[in-house]
Parts: structure tokens; C-alpha cells; sequence
């Protein structure tokens, strides 16, 4: 699962409608580039966008080895507040602790139970386990701020140790907002007390992202924001109430299949950079558009070229949805790189290089999730 200073973050809410900020940085990879360290930490720790998809029937798992997207919530009272990215391909929420000592923890904002008079331990540790490492801690309970929105007696992780990567990371922990049924220790997600405490109006969240590095990223819970898209809403059901999870038709490139045929399975997720498919698929895909795979499985294209690429059409449940190539080429210090990484399963991941492209819905009443063109 990008990564800078704190940028100023603007927290509003209207009416049933809670809006979150979602701040974008420098990724964690590009400070590692800078370092001289990006080919060491791939090699020590290979990444492995599908780690978080496979469970053992008691851990949820998450891989944020290269996520750019944060929100500041706050835990206790008085209040302390922490950066976390909103994960809907995970179920927990955690932050590190004043019993962390793992270098990761260092550098980010830790939080002390013995500061808050509504702290509560819980009844069990918890263990997360993640692409580059994993972490561990123990369970908790207290007041959660979210968007403007307070949660009371929220069970969340306090994390112990910490994997070396999160070191580079902005954000200091992670609010899941997929299912309960995939959450570590089978605790309520912060969403579902939203629910069940009668905080917002409608069971739905939604998640506009920014491109570009410019602001203005968010997430609302409660509500749909008709300025972040344009045009209509298509409504896709979900095949599996657990991550969000849809079905997948086919993907496209002028015309031609290239990957998922015959269909597949597919997760929007927030908590994913890139796309992620199976490798063969992948490699299909980058072939098609003309990258040439690195050493570390980097796609590299030429810049240049970027204009004259063609689009990637994914088709879910009979909509097509169009991302063209200056939504899945990033540029870094290295050079040009496409947005689409292989795995290890079947399960293809449709991240941020995709969610950037369409304002996605969530909603967990109607167990569907809504795409529109984000503006």
C-alpha cells in the first residue's frame, strides 16, 4: 500500500454528508528513489499487491506498500489526531501506539492510552499481515472522529511492531471500510458503528480521487457529492459482500480482448495504487500498449509516446469503462511506468489508477457499488 509532509486538510461536513480530505504526497517509492534505496526495499521486500485478498479464516490481510491517499481522523478524548488511509480492501482500524517501538513508529504520531479518560482495553491481540511485513498490536476501544462524525466505543488496533517499510509511509495507520466478515478478530468496522449509532443517513460511503498531485481528494460517508462526477451513476452488484467484489467481464484495447476472458472477479479498492491481474494478463496487457517490463517487473514506457497510447477498456457486468493512457502511466524520477501489476491470484484489484477515473459509491445497504465519470 506515497508519502509527504502534512498538507493542510480540510475537514467539512453538510448535513448527513461527511466529506474527509484525502491528502496526496510524494509516494514511498519516489523517497526511497531519492535515498538510493528503491532497489534494495524490492528486492528485501517484494511486492505483493494480492497478500491483503488472501485470508487464513481469522486475519484480514493488507498491502500498502504504495498507496497515496490519506484522511486525518482523531481517537480519544481529548482528541488525538492521526493520518490513515481509507482502505475499502480491508476491514480494521489501527494507528500506532505508545508501546510501538519498531522504527516505523518513530516517525509517526503514536497514541497514548493513558491521554484519553474514554480508553478501554479490548479483549484479544491483533495481527495484520501485509505484502512488505506485517503488524501487531494490541485490540482497544474509544471515541473515533471521523469526517465531522463521532464514533462511540470503537474497537481498534494499537499497533506493537510495525513492518520497516511503513517507515517511508505518510500516513500512520489504516481505516478499513470493506466488510466485517474479513475484519481481524471479527471486529465492527468504524463504517458499520456509523450505522448502527444512527450517525449518517444513507448506508453508503463515496471516494472522489484527485489526480495529478492536486487536492480536493475526499471521502463522504453518508451521501453521494453530485459535483465530483459527471453524467450518470451505473449500479454494478457486488458477487461477494466480503471485499467489494464484482464481476468483470472482459478488458479491452482497441477493439481486442487482452485480459479477463471469459470473465473474472474484481475489487475496487482504494487501499491499491495500481491495477493488479494475473501476470499472464498483465503481461498482455503491457505488451498491447508497448511497455517493456524491467527487472522488478517495472512496465516502462517512453513519455513521449504517452499521447498515442490507446485506452484500456474494462467492462463490468455489461458497462464499459474507459481509462485512457494518461490515467495509467505514471512518471517518476526513473522515468514512465504504467499503472497495472501482476499477481498471484485470479482476483484482479482495480485501485487508484482506476478509481481516479470514475467517483465510486459504496454502499452496503443495497450491496452494490456506484461508478460515475469523476469531473
Amino acid at each position: 500500500m506515497k508519502w509527504l509532509v502534512v498538507l493542510s486538510v480540510l475537514v467539512a461536513f453538510a448535513e448527513c454528508m461527511h466529506k474527509i480530505p484525502l491528502i496526496k504526497g510524494k509516494t514511498a517509492r519516489e523517497k526511497l528513489e531519492e535515498q538510493g534505496l528503491w532497489e534494495q526495499y524490492r528486492v528485501e521486500y517484494p511486492y505483493n499487491p494480492m497478500a491483503k485478498f488472501i485470508q487464513d479464516g481469522s486475519e484480514s490481510m493488507t498491502n500498502d506498500a504504495d498507496l497515496s491517499y490519506y484522511g486525518v481522523i482523531s481517537i480519544g478524548n481529548p482528541p488525538q489526531s492521526f493520518s490513515v488511509i481509507f482502505d475499502t480492501g480491508s476491514s480494521n482500524l489501527w494507528v500506532p501506539s505508545d508501546y510501538c517501538n519498531s522504527r516505523a513508529c518513530q516517525n509517526h504520531k503514536k497514541y497514548s492510552p493513558q491521554n484519553s479518560h474514554t480508553f478501554k482495553w479490548g479483549t484479544e491481540p491483533i495481527s495484520i499481515q501485509y505484502g512488505t511485513g506485517s503488524m501487531t498490536g494490541y485490540l482497544a476501544v474509544d471515541t473515533v472522529e471521523v469526517g465531522g462524525i463521532t464514533v462511540a466505543n470503537q474497537v481498534f488496533g494499537m499497533s506493537q511492531t510495525e513492518a520497516p517499510f511503513m517507515a517511508s509511509m505518510f500516513a500512520d495507520g489504516i481505516l478499513g471500510l470493506a466488510f466485517q466478515s474479513i475484519a481481524s478478530d471479527n471486529v465492527v468496522p468504524v463504517f458499520d458503528n456509523m450505522l448502527k449509532q444512527n450517525l449518517v443517513s444513507q448506508a453508503l460511503f463515496s471516494v472522489y480521487l484527485s489526480s495529478h498531485n492536486q487536492g480536493g481528494s475526499v471521502v463522504v460517508f453518508g451521501g453521494i457529492e453530485e459535483s465530483y462526477y459527471t453524467g450518470g451513476i451505473t449500479w454494478i452488484p457486488l458477487t461477494s459482500a466480503t471485499y467489494w467484489q464484482i464481476k468483470m467481464d472482459s478488458v479491452t484495447i482497441n477493439g481486442n480482448v487482452v485480459a479477463c476472458s471469459g470473465g473474472c472477479q474484481a475489487i475496487i479498492d482504494t487501499g491499491t495504487s495500481l491495477i493488479v491481474g494475473p501476470s499472464k494478463d498483465i503481461r498482455n496487457m503491457n505488451s498491447w500498449v508497448g511497455a517493456t517490463i524491467g527487472n522488478y517487473g517495472q512496465a516502462a514506457v517512453n513519455c513521449q509516446n504517452i499521447q498515442n497510447m490507446q485506452e484500456v477498456v474494462f467492462t463490468l457486468n455489461n458497462h464499459a469503462f474507459a481509462v485512457p493512457a494518461s490515467a495509467y502511466v505514471s512518471q517518476y524520477s526513473s522515468g514512465c511506468q504504467t499503472g497495472f501489476a501482476g499477481g498471484n491470484s485470479d482476483l484482479w484489484i482495480l485501485g487508484d489508477v482506476f478509481i481516479r477515473e470514475f467517483y465510486a459509491i459504496f454502499d452496503t445497504q443495497y450491496k452494490t457499488i456506484g461508478l460515475a465519470k469523476s469531473v
